[in-house]
C-alpha cells in the first residue's frame, strides 16, 4: 500500500488499478428505514449519496445526494414551486418535520431505475464513465453473486486518479 496524507492506495505490480482496489466500505439503507434515518447516514458518513439495499445485500437503487434530498421534500412543493414560495419563512424550513414515519420506500418511484453498479473487476475508466452517463457522485460495486461489496464514491475515484500520475 502506498499513503498520500491520509489516503491509502494499493501498490499494484502492473500499475493498473479495478474497482476492487479503492473500494470503500459504506453504510447502506433499506426501503423499510426511516427517510429521516437515510439522510442521518449519508450526512453523518459524509457520503455523497445513498445506496438501498435489498434483503439480499443487493443494490436496488444508488442515489446521488440531491436524489435522498428529493425523499425529503413533499412532492406538492417538488411539483409547484409556487407552492414553494407561497410558505412563510418561520414554516418553510420545517417540511423536514413532515417526515417522521415515513420510510424510504414510500418515497421512491414503484419501478427502480438500472442501479449504478460495476464488478469488482471494473477498470477505474469503467467507473468514471459510468458515474458521467449516471451523473452520479456514487458507484456501488457488486460481488459475482451481485451482492454488495463495498461502494465507489466521486471523491475516492478522483483520490485515486490524481496521486497516480500518468506514466507512473
Amino acid at each position: 500500500m502506498t499513503t498520500y496524507g491520509t489516503v491509502r492506495l494499493p501498490d499494484r505490480c502492473d500499475g493498473l488499478m479495478q474497482a476492487r482496489d479503492v473500494v470503500v466500505n459504506l453504510p447502506t439503507v433499506t426501503v423499510h428505514d426511516p427517510v429521516a434515518r437515510a439522510v442521518r447516514i449519508m450526512v453523518l458518513n459524509r457520503m455523497p449519496g445513498l445506496i438501498v439495499v435489498d434483503g439480499r445485500g443487493r443494490p436496488g437503487w444508488v442515489l446521488p445526494g440531491t436524489q435522498v434530498l428529493r425523499l425529503t421534500v413533499p412532492g406538492a412543493y417538488q411539483e409547484d414551486p409556487a407552492l414553494a414560495r407561497a410558505i412563510d419563512e418561520a414554516h418553510a424550513d420545517r417540511f423536514w418535520q413532515e417526515l417522521d414515519g415515513i420510510t424510504v420506500g414510500e418515497c421512491l418511484p414503484p419501478q427502480p431505475p438500472r442501479p449504478v453498479t460495476v464488478p469488482l473487476d471494473a477498470t477505474l475508466l469503467e467507473v468514471a464513465a459510468l458515474m458521467t452517463r449516471m451523473r452520479s457522485p456514487i458507484t456501488a460495486v457488486v460481488g459475482p453473486d451481485g451482492t454488495l461489496a463495498g461502494a465507489i464514491t466521486l471523491e475516492r475515484l478522483l483520490t485515486s486518479l490524481a496521486l497516480v500520475p500518468p506514466g507512473e
